[in-house]
């Protein structure tokens, strides 16, 4: 004789349990298939040659294959000790300290101008950003040109006001200058576009409230906009340094590292020791070394803003 076990009635609530707890693993599968992609691209294109160049450093690896055994830091100390990682060093700096500052404060000038209701501001907005969509090479040529001594516009212009020419890429006095002049043409117009969706974000009647109470224009300017404008011009400052320390294609092809290695930045020099120089193992060193340093200035910049963001 058996005996019959009752099992409780499902209520409700656990059916509905049950389809949410199945709908949001079928919601976690659709999200891991379509990231898949992206993941395994992470992966094998970041992921894996960040950790083998990590792995070079340590080693004496060449093109030919001689020498390369592990050598542990002697890579690294070789690098800390060459004067023409430094003078590179050195020169990605000084380019970083030249470009930044015009960069932030030009472009927020050019936004100034056009958020005055200039006539026609499709065409100051698409003229000042255009550069920025043109690629590297092209820029290159064009200012090429520009600079060319004998032929160039530049130096045209200056012989019709009797004034000499000038060795823009060539002399070592002016040739930073002429690379940093070549990149805040070509990259202003990003800045801009910022600095203008931040000034059209500012509520009109905040400076109609100002008129009232007396301010002027320039009043109004540092009061009320440069303070709104703090979070864009922080971000703004972060980014355009990481991206003056990574700088290399306009250098390389206007004067490649020239005159006399007055302008060849870090990254370059990254390049030359191991594509030209063949030595994987001290090129993979050096790229650590300068990973460090802008981790280094990426966490510093972060603790500036935050501090001034709480007080």
């Amino acid at each position: 004789m058996s005996t019959a076990i009752d099992t409780p009635p499902v209520t409700a609530e656990e059916v509905t349990a049950q389809g949410k707890a199945r709908a949001k693993r079928g919601e976690t599968l659709t999200g891991w298939a379509f990231a898949a992609p992206f993941a395994v691209l992470f992966v094998l294109f970041l992921v894996v040659p960040a950790v083998y160049g990590l792995y070079l450093s340590f080693t004496g690896e060449t093109l030919t294959g001689a020498g390369s055994g592990l050598v542990g830091f002697a890579n690294y100390g070789e690098a800390l000790r060459d004067p023409d990682m430094w003078k590179s060093l050195g020169n990605t700096l000084w380019f970083t300290v030249l470009s930044t500052v015009p960069l932030i404060v030009l472009s927020l000038a050019l936004a100034l101008l056009v958020n005055l209701g200039l006539p026609g501001r499709w065409l100051w907005r698409l003229s000042f950003f255009l550069p920025y969509l043109l690629a590297s090479t092209v820029v290159v040529m064009f200012w090429s040109w520009m600079y060319n001594p004998t032929l160039g516009l530049i130096n045209g212009v200056l012989a019709k006001f009797g004034a000499a020419p000038v060795a823009w890429l060539q002399d070592p006095k002016v040739a930073m200058v002429s690379v940093v002049i070549t990149t805040l043409w070509w990259t202003i117009g990003f800045n801009f576009l910022l600095y203008l969706a931040a000034l059209q974000n500012i509520p009109e009647q905040q400076f109609e409230a100002a008129a009232i109470d007396g301010a002027g224009k320039w009043r109004q300017l540092f009061s009320i906009v440069i303070p709104q404008l703090t979070p864009t011009t922080a971000l703004l400052v972060t980014l355009q340094v990481l991206a003056s320390l990574k700088v290399f294609d306009q250098i390389y092809m206007l004067t490649n590292g020239g005159p006399a290695g007055k302008t060849r930045s870090i990254v370059e020099y990254i390049y030359e020791s191991g594509f030209t120089g063949y030595r994987f193992g001290f090129s993979s060193a050096i790229s650590y070394l300068f990973f460090v340093l802008i981790v280094l200035v990426a966490l510093a910049q972060y603790k500036i803003i935050n501090r001034r963001s709480a007080a």
